[in-house]
This record gives structure tokens, sequence and C-alpha cells, in this order.
């Protein structure tokens, strides 16, 4: 009888889980339920499974609202019936068709129409809702005459006098108002609760026709679906076995470009996975992604696979992935094995700039209504859940930013911010709004709409209404096409090369950059700012304490790094191991005949997969059952008791101690948890590789490739810092050498005027259009006539540097401009058909300091360019150390002077504490650690150059400043405000630092690793 449910998934209106909701029903004893969210199908799935768990039957719908007006409510007869209110709201919703206001097309579907908006005439499967305080209604005509076309409606959007609050306040944020300028409409009802059925009926009980209409939708109501049948596109020829056949061939072909020398190996492995992958029926999967991948390099873009697809070497011949997995012993079962029902995973990734045509192909081969992104819950944040409550509730900014920036036991102890921690805590996890998932795209069989209505945010590629959770639920096989910044480096810094030195570099060659002498010498050396996943300082000081010089130890490297090896401890029990291989001994003979190349440590979730498979002596696949059910990708204990029992049997019929065993199960399970794919690992390790190969080869053209992609880990001044070290010559921005982006000529790098705060994208790039089209700009003037710019822009460009190719002070162009610009209105301007003489003028000399034009610098591109921070500096003092003479300084305290480059928040059981990263007066990094007893005294203090007091600590070839004291140093007064104190010490301010934040739990001390350095004696 309760026809109209909402739950949280109505966003921003219902206030109940689809826990709650069903779990309340059963309570109540009802036996049918519809849920019908508002404009969305997200929760229906969730739901039709809690309600046969439950035997209730779940009946599906959407409540179709256009903004706060209820049109009508849609009940879906069977899954065409879902289908067709589906293409519905998606034509609403991408297509920008109206909602019909009456008489949807929607023929396999109940049509309920509140009492606001009842058309003349009802079409059969179309009725009138009858709320239960309507009732009184039917005493007058035009209602009474209709009773045999209405139901019960009752509908459900809360459970308590609290939950009906927090509605008000979910409306309030909707409407971005205050709660007391809601009106009415744009609330539910004060009655929108369950009760039980006999007492709802109770109220309809002169109303005999009304409930017999109610039965009859119910009982005619039969939404079934099935869960176990895949949903992806099923073929990719359009039939399954010349898809087999063609795969087939694919792979022999790419066999023998990888391997042109007879391999058994190879051909035996690539025999064993074609079969695994016909049985499962993945052969479409695979073509699938080959295709998308042949498009990409038939556009000459670059790609990285990475993901567990790297472990199978039918990818790798495929062209998928570069990752040979026989070099690295990597295990085809960690990706496909017939235990595994989940799908395989192939992540892709291509540079950010590429990406869109990467999806505008996939969108438009696999056809719009057969392809959308996977869609996200970005549910109510800590701050946001304060800040939206507290604008409801009327509250000033400052209060606003006191609660969202303040953990909630330093707010004030008012009874208005009690009330908002009250309704805060109640919004945790509440779904806020809808999104696009990063990465993951659906293709499927059928059109999409069968499952779900399509959105389409401002990106322009639709997206379900489900999350990937909920779409591995239903069958799908996601495809993760992701975006980053390192690829877009390497292929720019590629381009850059080839056009400034006329050398092309073939990087896709994975033999040219991989275990290159060079990049390995700079490996060691930690020398990697700039290079994909290796530039950290926490990567770059690992690389220091390994003496990384090969692609093994980098592929164990970018594993170790990860928060949860780390966390376990076993990133410091594998740098001692790597450095001390003679003070250990193999825990068994096992571990140092497959995990030899990682000391006896499990690095990788394979290395499970080995110890399981060669000490326990259990197949391959049901190693990779038992690390999916020690690390949390089954959340069933019963499994977990069945492959641990599984595990001890088979051992024992290796012959080994039940000692023995339960020491090497206490391992796996220790390291199943948090153990990295090792796949993945090599596959950032190639990338790695290629970045740092263009880097030591052709370091100006690297280092402005990543400029101009952003960037990585630091801010764009480090950058640059970096490309000056490497030989480059930095200019500041100028209009006749600047691009948008930076550029070099030799090795004259100029910054790009994108980088210019406050001068429009759009301006920059008309002007550099401008500047191509019709020859570069012969002085100020000439500029003024043919760029429609403002005083404002212009005079950012003056400061900027921009114009120094006139040969005039910055004052003397500032004055010549507004006397250019001030009969001028840059809106009208328009190209001289002539160009006219004008007479010379002279302006008086003025005066300026060099140093002047490091403040201008600081103000529009946020850090000095003609001067170094060091100089800025009252004191001529550089502290009595270098970075370079750190390690002979081991034990000893020191001073030094440095600009803070970064810092790392880092918790530890003693509270908080930093890691920093500095450039020294020469241009030399170095790293300190600074603990919580000392930061409370002596903190951080923002950007700029600092005084350390300190002791140096060598560990593994990595010297460190632990730091006692600290100050920083000030700058001198800004000479263009020397009249003005105030204003003089303003830009300092803007001194950038890069800060990171780490929330995770303090790494363990040494003695509580608890992995044996010694064999374990029968």
């Amino acid at each position: 009888m309760f026809l109209n449910v909402h739950s949280y998934h109505s966003l921003r209106y219902g206030t109940l889980s689809l826990q709650e909701i069903v779990s309340e029903a059963y309570a109540l004893g009802i036996n049918t339920l519809a849920l019908t969210d508002i404009n969305t199908i997200t929760g229906i799935y969730e739901f039709y499974k809690l309600c046969k768990t439950h035997q209730i039957k779940p009946i599906v719908g959407m409540d179709i609202r256009k903004e706060s007006t209820q049109l009508y409510i849609a009940l879906a007869k069977n899954p065409s019936g879902l289908w067709q209110i589906n293409s519905l709201l998606t034509s609403y919703n991408c297509e920008k068709e109206d909602l019909p206001l009456a008489h949807p097309p929607l023929k396999d579907v109940f049509i309920l129409y509140p009492l606001s908006n009842v058309p003349e005439e009802l079409s059969e499967n179309e009725y009138i809702g009858l709320r239960p305080e309507e009732i009184p209604l039917l005493f007058q005509k035009q209602w009474k005459n209709r009773i045999s076309k209405m139901v019960v409606l009752s509908p459900v959007t809360f459970r308590t006098s609290k939950e009906y609050n927090l509605h008000r306040i979910l409306r309030a944020i909707d409407k971005n108002t205050l709660l007391s300028k809601l009106k009415p409409e744009e609330l539910c009802s004060k009655n929108e609760v369950f009760t039980s059925t006999l007492s709802l009926l109770e109220q309809y009980r002169n109303y005999p026709q009304i409930i017999e209409n109610t039965e009859k939708i119910i009982s005619e109501s039969h939404f079934t679906f099935d869960f176990s049948t895949p949903k992806n596109k099923k073929t990719f020829t359009g039939c399954k076995e010349k898809d087999a056949e063609l795969l087939r061939s694919l792979a022999y072909k790419g066999l023998s470009r990888r391997y042109p020398d007879n391999h058994p190996e190879a051909l035996e492995r690539l025999e064993r996975e074609l079969k695994v992958i016909d049985q499962l029926e993945f052969s479409a999967y695979f073509l699938i992604t080959w295709d998308i991948v042949r498009y990409s390099l038939s556009q000459n873009l670059m790609h990285v696979g990475r993901g567990s697809g790297a472990n199978s070497i039918v990818s790798y011949c495929l062209g998928i992935t570069d990752i040979c997995p026989l070099e690295l012993d990597l295990y085809f079962e960690r990706f496909l094995n017939l235990s595994r029902k989940n799908p395989p995973d192939f992540d892709i990734d291509w540079s950010w700039q590429d990406r869109d045509k990467i999806l505008s192909y996939i969108f438009e081969k696999y056809g719009r209504d057969h392809v959308a992104f996977c869609g996200t819950n970005v549910e109510f944040k800590y701050r946001s859940i304060f800040r939206e409550i507290g604008k409801a509730f009327g509250l000033p900014k400052e209060d606003l930013d006191h609660l969202a920036k303040s953990p909630v036991e330093d707010h004030e102890k008012q009874r208005l911010f009690s009330l908002i921690e009250k309704y805060g805590k109640m919004l945790e996890k509440f779904p806020n709004q809808r999104s696009m998932h990063s990465c993951g795209v659906l293709i499927s069989e059928e059109p999409l709409t069968k499952y779900t209505a399509l959105e389409m945010p401002p990106k322009g590629f639709a997206i379900v209404q489900f999350d990937m959770h909920v779409a591995e639920a239903l069958g799908f096989e996601k495809f993760d096409i992701l975006s980053q910044r390192g690829l877009g480096t390497i292929a720019d810094a590629v381009q850059l090369i080839e056009k400034n030195q006329g050398v092309t570099v073939d990087i896709r060659d994975t033999s040219l950059s991989k275990d290159e002498p060079s990049a390995n010498k700079y490996l060691s050396e930690g020398r990697t700012l700039g290079c994909f996943y290796i530039e950290s300082p926490a990567m770059r000081g690992l690389l220091r304490r390994l003496k990384c010089n090969d692609y093994r130890t980098l592929v164990a490297a970018s594993s170790i790094i990860r928060p949860g090896v780390a966390q376990s401890g076993m990133m410091r029990e594998y740098i001692f191991r790597h450095n001390n291989p003679g003070k250990f001994e193999y825990f068994h003979p096992v571990f140092k005949e497959h995990l030899g190349d990682t000391y006896g440590i499990m690095v990788y979730q394979e290395d499970v997969i080995k110890i399981a498979l060669h000490y326990g002596g259990v197949s391959a696949q049901d190693g990779d059952v038992l690390r999916r059910a020690m690390s949390g990708k089954t959340r069933s204990k019963k499994k977990l008791l069945e492959v641990k029992d599984h595990f001890f049997a088979c051992a024992k019929k290796q012959g080994h101690p039940e000692a023995l065993s339960k020491e090497v199960y206490r391992q796996i399970e220790s390291f199943a948890g948090y153990s990295f794919c090792k796949a993945h690992s090599a596959s950032y390790a190639v990338e790695s590789y290629q970045s740092l190969y263009l880097k030591v080869h052709y370091p100006i053209e690297f280092m402005v490739a990543a400029i101009n992609n952003g960037g990585g880990f630091y801010r764009t001044e480090v950058y640059v810092h970096e490309c000056r070290k490497s030989g480059g010559i930095i200019h500041v921005p100028c209009v006749n050498k600047s691009l948008v982006e930076t550029t070099l000529y030799g090795k004259d790098v100029y910054l790009g005027l994108g980088l210019i705060e406050n001068l429009e994208h759009r301006l920059a790039t008309f002007m550099v259009q401008e500047r191509l089209d019709r020859g570069e700009y012969k002085d100020l003037e000439d500029f003024v006539k043919r760029i429609p710019i403002g005083i404002e822009s212009l005079q950012s460009l003056i400061f900027s540097g921009a114009f120094y190719f006139t040969g005039k002070a910055k004052n003397e162009l500032l004055i010549e401009a507004r006397m250019l610009l001030v009969s001028e209105n840059p809106l009208r301007k328009q190209k001289d058909l002539f160009q006219l003489t004008t007479t010379p003028y002279r302006l008086p000399e003025l005066k300026r300091s060099p140093l002047e034009d490091a403040f201008d610098e600081i103000e529009l591109l946020g850090f000095p360019v003609s001067s170094s921070p060091f100089d800025l500096l009252k004191t001529r003092y550089r502290g009595d150390v270098l970075a370079t003479d750190l390690l002979k300084h081991h034990k000893k305290q020191v001073k030094m002077l440095a600009y803070l480059v970064a810092r790392k928040h880092v918790p530890t059981k003693k509270g908080t504490m930093y890691f920093g990263t500095w450039i020294d007066s020469e241009g030399e990094y170095f790293d300190s650690a600074h603990f919580p007893t000392v930061l409370k005294e002596y903190p951080f203090q923002g950007g700029g150059c600092y005084l350390l007091l300190g002791t140096v600590e060598v560990d593994f070839h990595f010297a460190t400043l632990t730091v006692h004291k600290m100050a920083k140093l000030p700058f001198i007064a800004d000479p263009r405000y020397h009249e003005d104190r105030e204003k003089a010490f303003e830009v300092h301010r803007r001194i950038n630092e890069d800060v990171s934040m780490t929330w995770r739990k303090p790494y363990p001390q040494e003695h509580e690793i608890g992995l044996p350095r010694q064999k374990m004696r029968p």
C-alpha cells in the first residue's frame, strides 16, 4: 500500500537509507513496498535485494518532478516498464526534452497523479493518488465522480520528528535558503511516515474501490532482475566464436613481435591464458580494450596499461600493456582464473590532454545508448556538513568558518552550535550529489536505459545513476579510462626535443629507457624531480636509501612506498635487508627460492600466491582465492575459514610441521591486506624510466614539459628552479616570445603568459595568435593598437616584464600605457587598416631598484625569477653547511639556511610531526625532520627562508636534518612601497610552500614489525 517511498537517494529530500526503509517496513508487517525516489533509480537494485531478503514484494519506480513540482509517480509493471521510465528521464536529462505534464507514453507503467496535477481524462494505466488527509475532499463533486480511478497514496520520507527537521534542513540546503524562508510546496507533508497496513486501510474503509484499485496495481506489478548474467557488450565481431578466433590471431601476431625468437615458455603461457579467457567468455572484453588502444596508437597518443591486467601475456602481446609477465614472474591467476567471480581489471592511462579524444571514440564507436560513465555518490563531508547546515540556520561567515575548520571538541558551547552538530551527525554518509566516476566506463550489450536513467554532466559524457559497486553487482565490467599528467609531460617533452634539437626519440620503445645506465645513476642519487611517481621527497629518499640502480629494484620501491606496505613496517625491513644481505636468514627455503628478489618479504600480492603455491601446495587459483579472502575482497568469514583450512590441509600433505605452517600463514595474513599488485608497480616503473631517460638526456625540454603539464608533486616554482639547474636560461613572460604555455628556444626558456596572475586565458591566446598572424609587436603602442586590452591586464603584463624587449623601464611603460588607453575602449578596438606614424615623445627618467622586479614577479607569477629568494633576505649569512656536505656530518649539530619547498604532515604516537624539503643557497635539495615537541616551540610559519639548527642523521646513505630549532628569516621591505610600511610587507605573504597532509596511523617501530630474520628451526 506504500507506493511512494523516498530514500536518501532523493537527494537533499529523503532522510532514510534503504536498509532503514526495508527494516521499518518488515517490523510493521508490510509485505509490499514501492521505492520511488525523485527522478532517480539509484537505489532500486539494493532495495530489490533487501526486499527479497525480508520477503517483501518490491515494486520499483520513480517520483517524476520538475524542480519542486510533483508531476506523477511512475511504477514499473515489469522490467520493460523500468526501461520506459528510464528512457523518459534520460530524454529530459540528456536531450533537454520537456517532461510531459500528463499522459507520459509509458505503456508498461502505472501512472499515479497527485490531486494537484490530475488531467481531465485518464488512460487505462493512469490513476489518481489520494492521500489520507485528502479523503474529506471526496465529498466534493469533482472528486466524488472520479473515485473509480483512485488509489491509496501514502508517501514515506521520514520516520520521526527529528528526521522531519532533517528533511527541512536538506531542503534549505538544496534551495540555498534559510529554514525560515522555505515555502510549503518545497517540503514534504508532516505525515509522510510508515504506519501499519491495517491502520492505513482503516482510513479508506468507506471507499473499497480505492483499496481494490491499489491491490490491482500491486498484483500486476512484477519487477524481476537477473544479477547473474553479464551485462557488458557480449561480442566484438558479432559472434563469440569469431571473437575467440580474432583474439587468438591477434595474440599470435603480437607473440611473434614481442618474442621474435622461438620462446616455448611464452607460447605455453599464451595458450593457457587464451583457454581461460575463452572459458570465462572474456574475449570481447580483451578485444574492446585492444580496439581502444589500437585507436590510440593510430592517433599517435601515448598510453600506459597497468593494473592486474599487466599480469597477462595476452594483454602484452596485444599491446595493451608493455610489461613482460615472464620477465617479472607475474601470475596470470592474479588477473584472471576460473575461481574469480569478479571481472578482470585493465587500468589504462592517457595524458590528461588526450583522454577526451579516447572517450569520444569509445562513445561514438560503441554507441551513446550503450556507453556511459559509472556514477558516484558524493557524500556530505565534515566541513560541508557544518557549513551547509550553518547557512540554513543563518549563521554569519565567521561562525561558519569556525564550525567547518575546527574539530567538534573545539566548537563553542552554545545551543545553536549543538543543534547544528546534532543534525550534522545525522548527515554523515548521506549522499549530497551524484557525480561522474573518475575513470570507470560501462559498455553494455543492451541500451543502458534498460537498467538506469542517464544524466549529462557538463563534461558531455553521460553517466549512469548508480556507482561502480552496483554496476559490478548487476554484471557490468567497467573499463578504467584514466588520465595523468606524467604521460602528458613525456609526450610534450618528445615533441619539444624534436622541435628544439631535431632529434626524434621513440620513447615508446621501452628498451631505450629501461635500465639505461645514466638513468640508473640518477635513480640511485634520487635525482628524479619531475619524473612520474618517483619525484616526491619520500620516494627520492627511498631511492637513495636503496641506492636503487636497476628496474627490478625500482619495481619493488614503487610498491613498498605505498601507504599499506610502509604502514606494515615492511618498507623499513626491506631497506634493512637490501643494505644488509648477510645479516638475515631466509625464514624457509621456499621464501629464498621464490621471494629472493624481495629478500623473503611478501611485497606484492602475487607473492601471497607464490607462497601458497610453493609452500602450501595449493593451486595458483586457490592461492588467489586465499589472497582475496584475506585482503578484504570478500566479506565472507565462512570463505576465509574454508581457505584457511584448505591451506593447512595442503601444507600438511607437503610434510610441513604445523608450527611452521602457522608462522607462514601468520605472515601471509599480515601481508595480504597491504600488498600491492606487482604488475601495477612494474607499469609505474616503466613510465618512471621513460620520464627519467628524458630528464637525463634532454633535461631542459623535459622540465619545460613538466611545467606545461602542471608539474606533479611540487608547485611551478620548483620545476622552474630545476629547469635552471639543468642549464635552462629562464626568462619572464614576453609578448613577443612566449606562448600561453612555457616555451623554449635553444636553452632560452620563456615562461608562459598563462602563468601571469589575473591575465585571462582567452586574452593570452588572442595575443599569441595575433603575433603569429601579423608578426611581432614593435613596441607598447603597436601592442595596444592591435590588442583589445584594459589597463589592469596591461599593467599585469608590464610589471611581469612582458615588455622588456622595448628597453624601457616599467614605470615609464606604465605612464605610456595610461596615455595610450586614456581615450580607448578596448571593446570597440578594431585593427588599423593603415599604420600611421606617431610623433615620438620623451618622458623624464624614472629610477627603479633592481629588486623591485623580484617583488613584481612574486606578486604576478608567485615566485621570483630575476633574483633568488636568498637575494631578498636582510642577512647575507647562508649557513655553516650546505646540502652537498651533509653526509660528512653524521651525528653532528649544524646550522643551515634554506628556502622551504614542501612539508609533509605525518602522525606519530606522540603527536603530529613534519618532514620538510628545502633548497639551500647553492640550489641543492635536502630534507628535514620536525618532531612534535620541537614543533610546539618552533612551528612552520609559511613559505620563505628559515635558519635551521639540527643534528644530521644518515640513514642508509640518506641524510636528514633532525631540527631542534628554527626561525623564519625576514625579507627586505618591498622597495615599491618604501613609504607605506603596511604594504611593504604584504607581498611577502605570497611566498608559497607545498603542504601535504597524511591521516594514516603511525608507522610501527622496528621491534613491532614481527618479521623473523632467522630461519625457523624444526
